[in-house]
């Protein structure tokens, strides 16, 4: 099997949010689709190995927030690249409840759903939820998957729908790197770090300097 074929599906860049008995948790989706529009239906697929996963299928009720091409990376990398269970998320993200749930501020348009089916796989749910509330936040052109990837050089997650285990890049021969070990940011800039200093944090994902190695 060709497995770049799937690389020229179409996908976004969103975040599903939910409740977790009155905290607001959330991820990174890159699967969701709307179904129907009589009533309004979208589908999101979410790793059952997610903590969303379980406050969604909890509480009956997702958020979808869509990133536009602006958004803060970090916004992406918090989101994406941490757990739920062991991390506030929300802790330093500014949201607001709309439609009853919790939705991150920084996208362009969230739509408030109430799950009325699923579709059970080996790894991921299908979350089929009917649209009860939707609004736009601010302008800007939605992010698509591969513009995250060719023009952010974002990674992808393991637990995403379209995660692919890449071959390790060849080891180069040029300036020391510090890559962080929870999404995969590269420091490569023009001053090189000995040692990163004491108050790094990664500007994708956020993480302490202790979860850098250098290459």
């Amino acid at each position: 099997m060709d497995k770049t074929a799937f690389y020229d599906l179409s996908y976004g860049v969103y975040l599903c949010t939910s409740w977790d008995e009155g905290k607001p948790v959330g991820c990174v989706a890159n699967s969701a689709m709307q179904i129907t529009s009589q009533p309004a239906t979208i589908a999101v697929s979410i790793n059952k190995n997610n903590y969303t996963h379980k406050a969604i299928s909890e509480s009956g009720h997702f958020a979808l927030t869509v990133l536009g091409e602006n958004v803060d990376p970090l916004l992406i990398g918090t989101f994406g690249f941490r757990t739920s269970k062991e991390f506030d998320k929300f802790a330093s993200t500014p949201y607001s409840v709309r439609g009853k749930l919790p939705v991150p501020d920084g996208g362009i348009a969230w739509f408030s759903c109430k799950v009325i089916s699923t579709m059970d796989t080996s790894t991921h749910t299908v979350f089929l939820g009917e649209v009860i509330d939707a609004g736009k936040l601010q302008k800007d052109a939605p992010m698509t998957y591969a513009y995250y990837h060719k023009v952010l050089k974002g990674k992808t997650a393991k637990n995403a729908p379209t995660y692919q285990e890449e071959a390790p890049a060849p080891a180069e021969k040029s300036a020391e790197k510090w890559v962080c070990t929870v999404c995969g940011y590269v420091y490569d800039g023009e001053t090189p770090f000995e040692e990163l200093p004491a108050d790094w944090t990664c500007p994708r994902c956020g993480v302490g300097k202790e979860m850098f190695k250098k290459q």
